[in-house]
C-alpha cells in the first residue's frame, strides 16, 4: 500500500512514516500545499492524508483542488481543531474521513486501512488480464486455476502493472509506486523484483504478460 502524507510537522510525519512502514505501507511525504498537489498529481496512492494547516494553503483547499482535478482516492484530514464546522467543511470539500490531533497511532492505522479498502471509485476490486486474476481487496492472485503467492513488494509491483495495463510504464513511475522516498533509484533492485515476479506469473504460463520495452520501461499485457 502507498500513502501520501501532506504534513508540515516533520517530527509527526517521521513517527507516522516509521509506524506505517512496519505494516508494509510506504509513505511519500510532502510538507506544503504546492508539494502535496504535485505529488498527488504525479503518483499513485491508495490513501491521501492531508493536514489542515499547511504552508501555502489549507488542507481543505488542497482536498477541493484534488477532487476538482478528478482525484478519487480516499482522503483523510488531520487537524488540531475539533469543531463541528471544521469536520463539516472537510466532508463538504470531498474528504472521506477526519481525525483530530492528538490521536493514537492504532486508530490512525485502522482508519487508513479502512479507507484503503474502499479504493478509488473507478478501480474494480478484481482485475483479469488474459488468464491472470488479481483481487486488489483480498490481495489474491491466480493464473488460470493456480494460486500465486507473492510478497508485499511483488504484489505492489503487480498492482502497479495491472493498474496501467497495456501502457508503457517507465522505471521512475514503477519505483514511485512500489517504494517510498528513501529508495535508491540507482540500484538494480527493481530489475531483481521484476525477474522474481516474472518467474511467478509468467514462467510456465501463456501468454507472457511482462514485456520489456527497451529504452522506455515495461508493458504489462498480452
Amino acid at each position: 500500500m502507498r500513502l501520501l502524507l501532506v504534513e508540515d510537522d516533520i517530527q509527526l510525519a517521521d513517527v507516522l512514516a516509521a509506524g506505517l512502514a512496519e505494516h508494509d505501507i510506504a509513505v511519500t511525504h510532502a510538507t506544503t500545499f504546492g508539494e502535496g498537489r504535485e505529488r498527488a498529481a504525479h503518483g499513485h496512492f491508495d490513501v491521501v492524508v492531508l493536514d489542515v494547516m499547511l504552508p501555502g494553503g489549507s488542507g481543505f483547499d488542497l482536498c477541493r483542488t484534488l477532487r476538482d482535478a478528478g482525484n478519487t482516492h480516499p482522503i483523510m484530514m488531520l487537524t488540531a481543531r475539533d469543531t463541528v464546522d471544521d469536520r463539516v467543511t472537510g466532508l463538504e470539500v470531498g474528504a472521506d474521513d477526519y481525525l483530530t490531533k492528538p490521536f493514537a497511532f492504532r486508530e490512525f492505522l485502522a482508519r487508513v486501512r479502512a479507507l484503503a479498502r474502499r479504493g478509488p471509485r473507478f478501480i474494480a476490486p478484481s482485475l483479469t488480464i488474459a488468464n491472470l486474476t488479481v483481487d486488489l481487496a483480498s490481495r489474491r492472485v491466480t493464473r488460470g486455476e493456480q494460486p500465486i503467492e507473492l510478497t508485499a513488494k511483488e504484489f505492489a509491483l503487480l498492482e502497479c502493472f495491472v493498474r496501467h495495463h497495456d501502457e508503457v510504464v517507465d522505471r521512475a513511475a514503477i519505483t514511485a509506486s512500489v517504494w517510498d522516498d528513501n529508495h535508491d533509484p540507482f540500484t538494480n533492485v527493481l530489475e531483481v523484483l521484476i525477474r522474481r515476479l516474472r518467474r511467478k506469473i509468467d514462467d510456465g504460463f501463456e501468454p507472457k504478460l511482462v514485456h520489456t520495452v527497451r529504452g522506455a520501461g515495461y508493458r504489462f499485457g498480452v
